[in-house]
């Protein structure tokens, strides 16, 4: 059992840039702005020789209606409920204010240790606020400056003993290997790895249901979802298990059309979505089936397919269509005519809110991660170039016919396919997407990208002749 710390405090005070100084790496957005933590972001953390799961967590506000701040409290209040320790952040800046006595009176009640951190604490700065900072009722307060590093070394002593008896019950940690934020290391490309897990990336326009169809899997309300469009703002990874699987599904914040993204915020939550699309091995497009498919949906499926990621497509909201043969047959004309790099890509109907289609989306995730990792004999490709260029010819190039002499498949994720031919720039476009097509349909790769390398072939009597004369 590995021991939690919960980040806890009002907004604006530091959280998050806490909780990337404990994580090593910048994890969690963040801005001046209050309020930018929406979901609980957890993450592997390390304070010297301590190791632990830190939780990041939205801005405590005493609102307990419907709203979205009354529903990010939740979030809150659960994440201190599954911790083993809880470290309340004030602003050193700000000095001790109503809400913080409020929420420090809240935290007393609580069984686990709390732990109060002055933030913003620079140099000389916060000193007459960690002195105020002892009728919280929280025990003597740290004064660190989580931007600069400083103070740690007072953090470690204050959290060492608190999180002593979960820390002694565990097996000595290793170091992690360096990662990309929120998402796995990819396995090695010459096979799938089945101990590690795999990445699963939800990306689609703003509230389009990706946190619903989350939260449906993994049987928790893990992620904040409303009406409100834009909710969800930083990648969220969740580590989780279906058929015996590990998996690590990353939810992510909606991605609208470039040109009309103009707020700094929204800029870094795109950078965020961009970032777990790289590094994710599935990425399910997730599609809004009360709308069109819209131009933004293209854009966003052409990008994962030229990162080389393996594409399933979610058809969200089914539950409330009524002519979904018509509606189903409309979005597979759509990717046949405009989306012909992926052919045979899953689609797949589906609702969060009933379940309906769950166990079909995780049959093609399975599905289409296999074929992403598919390796084809060489001696198997060559034989299928003879026949596919005697089925049909490659073409003449002043007056001599291409030939077509090697191919063998170099990668996985995405399939690499290198191609030896006489004048690989004469090649035509076209004959290259009969390659491929014809891969994709004989050696069942269908769904993920397949990239074909064309390499001239050495003339095997080139130099014969000179060394003859």
């Amino acid at each position: 059992m590995t021991a939690r710390i919960a980040i806890v405090g009002r907004p604006n005070v530091g959280k998050s840039t806490l909780f990337n100084r404990l994580a090593g790496r910048k994890l969690a957005i963040v801005d001046d702005l209050p309020g930018v933590t929406r979901d609980r972001r957890e993450a592997e953390g390390r304070l010297g020789p301590l190791h632990f799961t830190v939780v990041d967590t939205a801005g405590l506000e005493d609102i307990r209606d419907e709203s979205l701040e009354a529903r990010m409290r939740a979030q809150t209040e659960q994440a201190v409920g599954d911790a083993d320790a809880v470290l309340m952040v004030i602003d050193g800046r700000v000095g001790v204010t109503p809400m913080d006595r409020h929420f420090a009176a809240w935290l007393r009640r609580e069984t686990r240790p709390v732990i109060l951190v002055v933030n913003k604490c620079e140099g000389r700065a916060g000193a007459s606020a960690t002195g105020e900072a002892y009728a919280l009722g929280l025990g003597e307060p740290v004064a660190v400056s989580a931007e600069h590093g400083e103070g740690m070394a007072e953090l470690y002593d204050r959290l060492a003993p608190a999180l002593a008896p979960i820390l002694a019950a565990e097996p000595e940690a290793e170091d992690a290997e360096d990662a990309e934020p929120g998402v796995a290391p990819l396995p090695v490309e010459s096979e799938d790895r089945p101990d590690l897990p795999i990445s699963i990336a939800f990306i689609g326009r703003p509230n389009v249901g990706k946190s619903t169809l989350a939260n449906r899997l993994i049987g928790e309300d893990r992620m904040l979802t409303g009406p409100e469009a834009g909710i969800t703002r930083d990648a969220i990874s969740v580590d989780w298990e279906y058929r015996g699987r590990r998996l690590k599904l990353v939810d992510t914040a909606g991605l609208r059309r470039r040109a009309n993204i103009v707020e700094r915020l929204e800029k870094l939550a795109t950078e965020d979505t961009d970032r777990a699309m790289r590094f994710a091995q599935v990425v399910v497009l997730v599609l809004d089936a009360t709308q069109l498919m819209e131009k933004q949906d293209l854009t966003i499926a052409r990008r994962v397919t030229e990162e080389g990621r393996a594409l399933v497509i979610a058809i969200s909201k089914w539950d409330l269509i009524e002519d979904r043969q018509a509606v189903l047959q409309g979005f597979r004309d759509r990717l046949e005519t405009s989306l012909q790099q992926v052919k045979g890509v899953e689609l797949v109907p589906l609702s969060g809110e009933t379940g309906h289609g769950i166990p079909r989306l995780m049959d093609a995730i399975f599905r289409t991660f296999e074929a992403w990792n598919r390796k084809v004999p060489t001696h198997a490709l060559n034989r299928w170039l003879k026949a596919m260029s005697e089925r049909h010819p490659p073409p003449m190039v002043q007056g001599r016919r291409l030939r077509l002499r090697y191919l063998t498949q170099t990668k996985i994720r995405p399939p690499t396919f290198q191609l030896f031919l006489s004048r690989p720039d004469a090649l035509p476009d076209d004959y290259g997407r009969y390659i491929v097509n014809g891969l994709r349909e004989d050696f069942k790769i269908p769904s993920v990208p397949i990239r074909l390398v064309l390499r001239k072939s050495d003339n095997p009597f080139a130099d014969k002749g000179k060394n003859e004369d």
